[in-house]
């Protein structure tokens, strides 16, 4: 059986999502990440792992992890917290990030019931260039320690890193991150059945009410926030 571990931040404004701000105030982005932390989390308490662990930076855990274990986030880059993880554990472990709320159940169900003799890790590529999720089987921090972070080009340096230790990998589907105000328009058009996707909706419908009143919203950045349902 597999663990899986969630690593997030405290959904507090200027903390989390503040590539959004502007057009998002940084209460709106922060809301916005605490309804995709939210989804994460729900998705995740429903999948058969042997350990459900919140990888935590922050003081108060959401509610959604009130039955978790809390593991603090260890110090220092990305790449340094993430080997903590899985140098914490000694089982399968499935690393997932907190910016894909519309990740499904079947899109990670290779990681649960698809390991067989053959296969080492599985790789769930981001379409900027990372990844959103990544399984061992042995869980090793060594195979993360030194991979250069947040780059376009941090899930090449993943991927290779695994082939140089000798690893069958197997590929998840590729899921956006939420970075952008385009990205979260992307993402909630795919998954509007989330709290995510309805927590943009009502920013987006705010919008239009605040153009409506003549609020001080710059015409730059009122159609990066309305957009166009697709």
């Amino acid at each position: 059986m597999t663990a899986i571990v969630v690593i997030a931040k405290e959904c507090l404004p200027g903390k989390v999502k503040t590539r959004l701000h502007p057009p998002l105030s940084l209460e709106q982005a922060a809301e916005l990440a605490a309804a995709s932390l939210s989804d994460t989390l729900m998705l995740a308490s429903r999948l058969p792992a042997t350990r459900h662990i919140l990888a935590f930076d922050g003081v108060t855990p959401p509610p959604e992890a009130s039955d978790w274990e809390i593991l603090p986030q260890a110090t220092g880059g990305l790449d340094e917290r993430l080997a903590a993880i899985f140098d914490h554990l000694d089982e399968p472990t499935l690393l997932l990030g907190m910016d894909t709320p519309q990740v499904s159940a079947a899109a990670l169900e290779p990681v649960f019931f698809g390991w067989g003799d053959e296969t080492d890790a599985w790789f769930g590529p981001a379409n900027d260039g990372g990844f959103w999720a990544l399984a061992l089987k042995n869980s090793t921090g060594a195979l993360l320690r030194g991979i250069p972070m947040s780059r376009s080009d941090t899930g090449t340096h993943q991927l290779r890193r695994l082939d140089r230790a000798g690893l069958t990998v197997g590929l998840l589907p590729a899921l956006t991150d939420i970075d952008t105000i385009a990205d979260a328009r992307a993402v909630a058009s795919v998954a509007s059945d989330t709290r995510f996707a309805r927590t943009f909706a009502g920013m987006r419908a705010s919008a239009r009410r605040d153009v409506v009143d003549g609020a001080d919203l710059s015409a730059a950045d009122l159609p990066a926030l309305i957009g166009a349902r697709s």
